[in-house]
């Protein structure tokens, strides 16, 4: 499987290093990246992105957390280029299901990138409610459920299966926490992983040989001893 891998950042600087990377297919951002980029006005902060990267997916997302204001914002979105992605949450602060929002937005023919998902049974919902025609992401977020210990590899398999039969669905593996995700991804079958730009550089070195890796390491250790003047 060639899993694709997308850029998980919000920096106008970084967006224009990585853009030009044959590695980066694509681009995700979030309301928290945003707002530690320093974006102060939402739309113009995006018109920027879009200005550096107008050929490759980008997606941004709503941050409204009633339906009709998720609509609204989604189809707003939508209208500021041809490569946006509109991401919507799979539910709002409340729990309640973006259902109307994502089967509204999808029958307008707009691309979604569906996020903050964690379950196949999530996944499932979202499918009883989409077209086969037009694109759309279901991002499931790994690393954050294995932060409570949870392994989320079981509801990746069954989100893949269940979206096999949907052509026009990609299954995106979210919250990376290191460089091996990317391996575990593709052994898994999933469409796109989305890498934040320090890792997305580790994954360019890899290849590297344990031996290689225990020199640079005792080297590390050895250089650090002698910039601190240590002494025994």
């Amino acid at each position: 499987m060639n899993t694709k891998i997308f850029c998980d950042i919000a920096d106008i600087s970084l967006i224009k290093k990585f853009n030009k990377k044959k590695i980066v297919k694509g681009f995700t951002t979030n309301p928290s990246l945003m707002r530690k980029a320093g974006a102060k006005d939402y739309k113009s902060y995006s018109i920027q992105i879009l200005k550096v990267c107008n050929n490759k997916p980008v997606s941004f997302e709503v941050f409204a957390d009633d339906q009709k204001s998720m609509i609204k914002q989604g189809e707003e979105i939508n209208t500021w280029g041809k490569n946006v992605y509109v991401k919507v949450p799979v539910v709002n602060s409340k729990n309640k299901f973006s259902g109307s929002v994502i089967k509204h937005l999808n029958s307008k023919n707009i691309k979604l990138n569906i996020t903050a998902v964690y379950t196949a049974s999530q996944t499932a919902k979202i499918l009883r409610v989409i077209n086969k025609n037009t694109k759309v992401i279901i991002s499931i977020f790994a690393g954050r459920a294995g932060d409570t210990g949870r392994d989320p590899i079981p509801e990746f398999v069954k989100s893949i299966k269940l979206a096999k039969n949907f052509k026009n669905v990609e299954i995106l593996w979210a919250s990376v926490r290191e460089p091996y995700n990317y391996l575990q991804a593709k052994q898994l079958g999933c469409h796109i992983i989305t890498i934040p730009p320090t890792l997305i550089e580790k994954i360019e070195k890899f290849g590297k040989s344990y031996n290689q890796l225990t020199v640079e390491t005792v080297k590390t250790f050895l250089i650090d001893s002698k910039k601190s003047k240590f002494k025994i």
